[in-house]
């Protein structure tokens, strides 16, 4: 049966100067080094295709910084750029503060707490994992469709939602510290099917690694 692929890649730094938990808020844009980012991605995508892969397949996320990540892959690759709500950010009640210490030890923000299994701030793994799942399972068999056995996807998302659908698929628990997400700024959690949607292997990788150092760490959703 035929396999293919679809690459979870997390978009690049975003301009965020006062270092707020932007989650769905419109506007953010990608930094400087975060549009180096993106165009880092697309030459290794153009590389891997030049070389025999077939990337056939191309969406973001509805968020400006993951179609701005996307968009020169789309040049690059001739790839039109399909906007899928299902890997959009998480919901986050923190959603434009800046989340430190001494801003969660304020009463007013106990309430959201009570539960970090859930979590309670915001919209549950689990909801985040099954609708990323969806959406990768649907663009797994438009890549068969379109490039036959050994097709790939890609689809611009967030770190949070990737994070959670890796976990998922690796049978781990959803819950964890934010700090430990392997999951860096255009990093690719790449996931194999065979023709019938089982997944054979989850992979990670990191195409933009010497762009890391000294980029924007605040956490995502």
């Amino acid at each position: 049966m035929p396999q293919a692929t679809v690459h979870l890649l997390r978009h690049g730094e975003v301009h965020n100067p006062e270092g707020v938990l932007y989650g769905r808020l419109p506007e953010f844009h990608l930094s400087e080094l975060g549009q180096q980012m993106a165009q880092t991605l697309a030459e290794h995508f153009r590389d891997r295709v030049s070389q025999g892969a077939k990337i056939v397949y191309l969406a973001a996320s509805p968020l400006i910084r993951a179609q701005e990540t996307a968009e020169p892959t789309s040049r690059a690759l001739g790839l039109e750029i399909h906007t899928d709500p299902r890997i959009i950010e998480a919901e986050n009640r923190f959603e434009g503060i800046k989340v430190t210490k001494a801003e969660l030890l304020k009463p007013r923000h106990w309430p959201k707490l009570v539960n970090p299994l859930r979590p309670s701030w915001g919209e549950p793994y689990k909801e985040q994992a099954a609708r990323v799942r969806e959406a990768v399972q649907d663009a797994r068999a438009k890549a068969i469709e379109l490039g036959g056995d050994g097709a790939e996807a890609i689809m611009v998302s967030h770190q949070l939602p990737i994070w959670a659908t890796r976990l998922s698929a690796e049978g781990r628990p959803l819950w964890h510290d934010p700090r430990k997400r392997e999951c860096t700024l255009t990093s690719l959690t790449s996931l194999t099917f065979d023709g019938d949607g089982t997944l054979l292997r989850v992979e990670y990788s990191e195409p933009a690694a010497a762009l890391l150092p000294g980029a924007s760490t605040t956490p995502g959703a």
